[in-house]
């Protein structure tokens, strides 16, 4: 098998699919922590030492990224992003379920990322990247409705679609950050291990401040230790390749299967339960991503080569 940060330019859908399905799993995994373990606490452990993994394995490439004028912005207001992501998402599933977590933080990540290409670049979306896009979306919209039973009450569940869509804009825009420092020369790996290792030490002081309950077992520091290698260290080794050979907007409606992975387990291992209108829904997100990861290499509209240094 070739390493993830050897991904070619074919592979670059799939390497985000194997991703998606690694994220999908970080809802189901965090819901068998304790209640005395806080939302803040995961997702700041989770980013925290994950993002010290990818900074490890990376650290003269991202020391070079960090000194590189053209890349250091771009890594700096990614790392923003790093920072808000991990609080807002594990607080949304925590307040609003697992399932409609999941599919607002990652249903509303394209229509951000496509704003700030759009705001940034004045780009307009592909018409094939917006019907893929859209009729994802519909089942994005149909899964919180097609849920049968949920245990928040209203006012929770306000707070967590908020909290979601916060989510939503912070990984849209570490994604497009990540993908414009790509753009200056710099390796995937290289501008992940420098952007998340700085959102780490940001996340540093909230782990510290909470993140006391994840080590009363064996078992908190096990999933604790799953979150952070699985969906954190891995699948971002795979996601900052793929961003070398796909746009930040194609990227976000690509990892939409995330939701889908995450309200599966929710149904078949947490016990959320959906109808058949959010088993529709999930329908929809499979055909809307797989239009958009069978689309051949993007070429004017989309991102030119990058040069390797």
């Amino acid at each position: 098998m070739r390493h993830p940060g050897a991904l070619g330019t074919g592979s670059g859908a799939i390497g985000l699919i194997v991703a998606s399905v690694l994220w999908g799993t970080t809802g189901t995994a965090a819901s068998f922590l304790p209640d005395s373990v806080s939302p803040l606490a995961t997702g700041a452990a989770t980013m925290a030492i994950g993002g010290a993994l990818l900074l490890l394995v990376s650290v003269r490439g991202a020391g070079r990224a960090l000194h590189d004028r053209d890349a250091r912005g771009w890594i700096a207001l990614g790392a923003i992003g790093v920072f808000v992501y991990p609080l807002a998402f594990y607080s949304a599933m925590d307040l609003a379920g697992v399932a409609i977590g999941n599919v607002v933080a990652l249903g509303s990540g394209p229509l951000f990322a496509a704003i700030l290409e759009w705001a940034i670049e004045r780009r307009r979306p592909s018409r094939r990247w917006g019907a893929a896009t859209a009729i994802a979306l519909v089942g994005i919209v149909l899964l919180p409705f097609g849920a049968d039973d949920a245990d928040a009450g209203r006012g929770d569940l306000v707070r967590g679609v908020l909290l979601g869509l916060l989510a939503g804009a912070a990984y849209a825009l570490y994604t497009y950050a990540s993908s414009r420092a790509i753009t200056t020369g710099h390796r995937g790996r290289s501008i992940m291990g420098a952007m998340f290792g700085l959102g780490a030490v940001l996340l540093t002081p909230v782990l510290l401040a909470t993140g006391a309950p994840l080590l009363q077992s064996g078992g908190t520091i096990a999933i604790t230790a799953y979150l952070a290698l699985g969906p954190m260290f891995v699948a971002y080794l795979f996601f900052g390749a793929a961003l070398r050979v796909l746009r930040s907007s194609t990227a976000t409606t690509i990892t939409l299967l995330e939701p889908v992975v995450a309200t599966v387990l929710a149904v078949a291992v947490v016990g959320e339960r959906l109808t058949s209108l959010g088993w529709f829904g999930i329908a929809l997100i499979l055909v809307g991503v797989a239009f958009i990861a069978t689309t051949k290499r993007e070429t004017s509209s989309g991102l030119a080569p990058v040069p390797r240094r």
